[in-house]
């Protein structure tokens, strides 16, 4: 796998070289790798941007400049999604703001109560509301579950309840695993939120360990 550094200078230009209709990426560099290769995008949007990681696979070529740049064009991976969501709304503008729609394309480590025991997972992304998590086997959906969720720089794991409101399964041809909506007390929500607010705030300052981004 090749790994390509794409730093945007500001939040326009991520719209000259996503494609949404195709989910693909323009990447500048020069020589271009070859038609499917394999790589890996270590991506920064803007100044203050986050920093986040796409994979996906080169489709196709511009090796003479002519009508551009050189470069290569990168079909983004399916399981990329949450990731690509959030630089959109990073883009647009304010949806950092809303809570509820917010979701931190993250790996956290994570335990959860299964029906053989302790199973230990990552999460896909979370937010105050909720949180996906992976799994081969998911558990049905409106099972209560109990998390631990390991935060970067706390000593202690985070404990939350909820519910599994959706569930993936691989033949989706999506990320197995399962969405959980959080059921919390009043305190437990003013945590989250604090956790929440932290982990996006060391996201978008590219602090993050690398083992948590995606």
């Amino acid at each position: 796998m090749i790994r390509i550094d794409l730093r945007l200078p500001s939040e326009s230009d991520w719209i000259k070289v996503f494609d949404p209709r195709d989910s693909t990426v323009f990447a500048a560099v020069d020589p271009p790798p070859p038609n499917g290769t394999q790589v890996r995008i270590d991506l920064i949007v803007g100044r203050d941007g986050p920093r986040v990681i796409l994979r996906g696979q080169v489709i196709s070529r511009r090796e003479d400049g002519h009508g551009g740049p050189i470069g290569c064009t990168i079909a983004v991976g399916p399981n990329e999604r949450e990731k690509i969501n959030y630089i959109n709304g990073f883009v647009r503008g304010g949806l950092l703001n809303l809570r509820e729609r917010r979701r931190l394309p993250i790996r956290l480590p994570v335990t959860y109560g299964d029906v053989n025991g302790p199973c230990q997972s990552f999460t896909r992304d979370i937010n105050e509301e909720g949180v996906f998590v992976v799994a081969q086997s998911p558990l049905p959906e409106d099972s209560e579950i109990h998390l631990m969720i390991a935060i970067p720089g706390r000593d202690e794991p985070l404990s939350v309840a909820g519910v599994v409101s959706h569930t993936v399964v691989p033949e989706d041809e999506d990320v197995p695993g399962m969405g959980i909506v959080f059921k919390l007390d009043s305190e437990a929500r003013r945590t989250l939120i604090q956790v929440v607010d932290e982990l996006e705030k060391a996201f978008l300052s590219g602090s993050l360990p690398e083992a948590v981004l995606l």
